[in-house]
């Protein structure tokens, strides 16, 4: 009976699956096709593959057609009633997230989950703990007077130390003689006086000099990893994975994608050592990326052999090469 019911509803038309899905106020689902990889979900629904895999508990990459996957993050249905709603609830970042992709999970805008956090960029790292409830964070207390310097702190942003010093962005980068808005954990920040002079200048170059020999040996440490689309872990990189997490092992925060990198960081008219090199492939605009050592040889995730070091004047690379940018 209830089979003819079923039929006849579909036969009335009246029996209507949605694109997406099963879906519902609280969750929407996808049912995979025939066909569908996660990549192509993920992209059809502006999630990044390791959202969509954390979210479904996927381990790998293979799925199956029928199999029903979550399109929003895990949450528990009563935690309104847990949480007071004027608590500060926060969300620890995973590989693979953009603050789009957060604030869209949320409910909020990129605007107001900056504002939240102190943020001035779109650069965010695993491990970042990012406020997701409350009101906007305001000030620090001021360092005490006398204090001259300020030492970065993981998860530390300009505008966030700017504010707790009273200082703008300009006056801390003009202090410091920063061009860009990138900094690493452990460098040390003027934060009273006047803008740098040139023996503070030298004082930065050699910092960045030691940042630079940390950061190359930490990259050669994963000569041989595989390649793996989506991957950033030394069990399996792609490009732009492999360049986020060599660069937060040394405590330098950059985007997860080798376009938003190419957008974050400073233009050189050519590579120095240390200095990120950039490619058009698969794609127009950049597409790939790697670390430049000297002499026209990069240190890169290659989807052919992994993580290897090639020379840039190559019949392959040569044509494709873009230029470079700089973290320093």
């Amino acid at each position: 009976m209830k089979k003819q019911l079923l039929t006849m509803a579909a036969t009335a038309g009246f029996l209507i699956t949605p694109f997406n899905g099963e879906a519902s106020a609280h969750e929407n689902k996808y049912i995979v096709q025939s066909g569908d990889t996660l990549w192509g979900i993920s992209r059809s629904n502006n999630l990044s593959i390791e959202e969509l895999k954390t979210w479904n508990s996927i381990s790998g990459s293979t799925i199956y057609k029928g199999q029903a996957l979550t399109l929003l993050t895990p949450h528990s249905h009563n935690a309104s009633t847990s949480v007071p709603q004027s608590a500060a609830v926060s969300y620890t970042v995973k590989s693979g997230d953009t603050l789009w992709g957060i604030a869209r999970a949320h409910g909020l805008s990129v605007s107001t989950l900056k504002s939240l956090n102190g943020i001035s960029s779109d650069a965010i790292y695993p491990g970042q703990k990012l406020q997701i409830k409350g009101s906007a964070q305001s000030a620090a207390p001021s360092a005490p007077a006398g204090t001259g310097s300020y030492t970065i702190q993981r998860g530390d942003t300009l505008s966030g130390i700017a504010s707790r010093h009273n200082l703008s962005v300009s006056q801390l980068k003009a202090m410091n003689s920063l061009s860009s808005d990138l900094i690493y954990a452990g460098q040390t920040l003027k934060i009273s006086g006047t803008a740098a002079s040139k023996p503070a200048e030298t004082q930065v170059a050699s910092q960045s000099t030691s940042k630079v020999n940390e950061l190359i040996t930490e990259a050669k440490k994963y000569i041989g990893s595989p390649y793996e689309w989506a991957g950033s872990t030394p069990a399996g990189f792609d490009c732009s994975g492999y360049l986020n997490y060599v660069y937060g092992k040394v405590g330098i925060s950059i985007p997860r994608t080798v376009a938003s990198i190419w957008s974050a960081t400073k233009h050189v008219a050519s590579p120095r050592i240390g200095d990120l090199v950039f490619f058009e492939t698969y794609k127009s605009g950049p597409s790939h990326a790697g670390i430049y050592l000297g002499n026209y040889k990069f240190i890169h995730a290659g989807s052919s052999r992994g993580v290897e070091i090639s020379d840039m004047n190559n019949s392959y690379w040569k044509p494709r090469y873009l230029g470079a940018k700089t973290t320093f």
